[in-house]
């Protein structure tokens, strides 16, 4: 678990004002593990509110992790804002624990979903806002899919996977490694069962490291497909076609698994939500290019969305 819980740059807010006059923007404690920004247009007394569920890893409210700084959330979050839309984001619980060096090694998928939902409850007692929607980027899909049912009016999900995260990762060995690929399907066969294994290649420790197989075996035990079909509110499922991480592949099947949701597929959009007109180099290197700005498109379809 150390391995994946390591390093983070330390991202520590207080309450502030933006310097852009048509939102106000205030730091929230929503649990002791949850921090987060929440940001109010002006010009509308009763928003409409959109709570933004980052993806893996210990990534914080901006969607920044370890040394990869694109401040993907912090842009989409500020762009809805200006939309009249009002937007919470917040760190994983993760990030508070390193900062605060309290890292809990038994942590698990389930606790991401609870706080998410803590986020919505906290928010659905305040009469402050029209209608509630959640956003889920990335492992935010099906934490917020989880989180979100019976009591958001909406859900958004963004570069989130259809498959099962074991499949997922079967996938990615093929593409990459593929001489792994038995190896990781045996793997991935018994945490499916619940099961922990030793019997791996070194190769692949960084993605089942005997610490965080309690954590993959809580992950792997959901199937998005699965969870989408009992969702009773307005979907919108959003990916780009430049995601070196979840493919539209992952959006149709969440489409076909509920087709009362609504597709929308951006052209050269990548995983962190900037347009690439280059090739995989560019993509990869723009993980940690705060200067880019995020796909417009993106904007204009969440916005949209929660407005009709």
């Amino acid at each position: 678990m150390k391995k994946y819980l390591v390093l983070l740059l330390c991202f520590i807010g207080c309450i502030s004002y933006s310097q852009n006059t048509t939102f106000t923007e205030t730091e929230l404690s929503i649990t002791k593990w949850i921090n987060g920004t929440l940001l109010l247009p002006k010009s509308v007394d009763k928003p409409n509110l959109a709570i933004i569920i980052a993806g893996s890893g210990p990534t914080n409210r901006n969607g920044n992790q370890n040394f990869l700084k694109n401040n993907s959330l912090k842009k989409l979050a500020e762009q809805l804002t200006n939309k009249d839309i009002a937007t919470f984001r917040y760190d994983k619980r993760i990030v508070k624990q390193i900062l605060t060096n309290r890292v809990d090694p038994n942590i698990m998928f389930d606790d991401f979903v609870n706080d998410a939902s803590a986020v919505i409850d906290f928010f659905k007692e305040k009469d402050t806002y029209g209608k509630i929607y959640v956003i889920g980027h990335s492992q935010g899909s099906l934490v917020g899919m989880l989180a979100g049912k019976d009591k958001a009016d909406g859900f958004i999900s963004l570069a989130g996977a259809g498959n099962n995260i074991g499949d997922v990762i079967i996938e990615q060995v093929e593409k990459t490694a593929s001489m792994y690929t038995e190896d990781t399907k045996r793997v991935v066969a018994s945490l499916k069962e619940g099961k922990t294994t030793t019997d791996y290649p070194a190769a692949l420790g960084a993605v089942f490291n005997v610490d965080t197989q309690p954590f993959m075996i809580n992950w792997m035990s959901y199937n998005p497909t699965e969870v989408i079909q009992t969702l009773e509110m307005p979907i919108l499922i959003i990916n780009g076609t430049k995601d070196l991480q979840v493919t539209e592949k992952e959006a149709k099947l969440l489409k076909e698994a509920n087709d009362k949701a609504e597709l929308v597929i951006i052209e050269n959009m990548n995983h962190v939500l900037f347009e690439i007109d280059g090739d995989d180099l560019e993509n990869s290197k723009s993980y940690n290019e705060s200067f880019r700005e995020i796909s417009p498109q993106l904007i204009t379809s969440i916005s949209a969305f929660i407005k009709s």
